[in-house]
């Protein structure tokens, strides 16, 4: 906790420079104070919690898990085929240059405002990080370690589980870092353009109402779900990777 003093002491003084700047200048229809936006988060707390939250959660688990799902055999593929690396790797990359919000009225057209236009955009911004880092762990393997397990006999799927596996795990889980962070904004600008319910939606009604407290409410929500997100991945790879620490 001490090595964070800085940072919370770094965010108090900001938050306070807000809240004196806004009641200076008198700025609480664009820009609300954060006494403000608290009082208003509890004021909503009830919709927010009960309705709005969990529809953004349940958009940003699915988008993860297929991102997952489907990034990381993506991923091993290429690892194992040059064709299929030069046949996906720049498609890859070219779903990156595409502005999403451009795509997400589209899939709404597509998919209507069900669950699944949320979750492909989701999808779309979380694949990427996942599958090029954990392509890139697959591929930094050392060479010294793979002609050493070689000498001792070991076959491609010996090679695979012992070694390649192990060398990913960290890039996977920087991918998973940045991919956990990415999905919250996700599912917002899915919402955002086109849901029923979600705390992008509840952000963009109060919008729509001209309430700048209540637009802030759920963005604090869901900054602080894309916090505790990275804080589990945080967790889940002390965990898993502890080996790297006894080393």
């Amino acid at each position: 906790m001490k090595n964070y003093y800085a940072s919370i002491l770094l965010v108090i003084s900001l938050l306070v420079i807000w809240e004196i700047g806004t009641k200076i200048v008198n700025l609480g229809f664009i820009l609300p104070a954060p006494t403000d936006i608290g009082r208003k988060l509890w004021e909503l707390k009830g919709p927010l919690f009960a309705d709005h939250l969990p529809a953004t959660l349940l958009i940003i688990l699915i988008g993860l898990f297929i991102s997952i799902v489907f990034g990381v055999a993506l991923a091993v593929w290429m690892s194992v085929s040059k064709t299929i690396e030069r046949a996906f790797y720049p498609l890859i990359i070219s779903s990156q240059m595409i502005p999403i919000i451009a795509l997400a009225p589209i899939f709404v057209l597509w998919f209507g405002y069900s669950i699944w236009s949320k979750v492909v955009v989701t999808i779309l911004i979380t694949f990427f990080p996942i599958t090029v880092n954990t392509y890139d762990g697959l591929r930094s393997t050392s060479k010294e370690y793979r002609d050493l397990l070689l000498t001792m006999g070991a076959s491609k799927k010996d090679l695979f589980l012992k070694l390649q596996v192990p060398s990913s795990a960290p890039h996977f889980f920087s991918g998973l870092k940045v991919a956990v962070t990415l999905s919250v904004i996700g599912a917002a600008i899915g919402e955002w353009i086109g849901a029923q319910a979600g705390l992008g939606y509840f952000s963009r009604r109060m919008m729509t109402q001209f309430d700048g407290a209540g637009v802030f409410a759920p963005i604090v929500i869901l900054s602080s779900v894309g916090i505790l997100l990275f804080l589990l991945v945080v967790a889940l790879e002390k965990i898993v990777l502890k080996w790297r620490r006894t080393e």
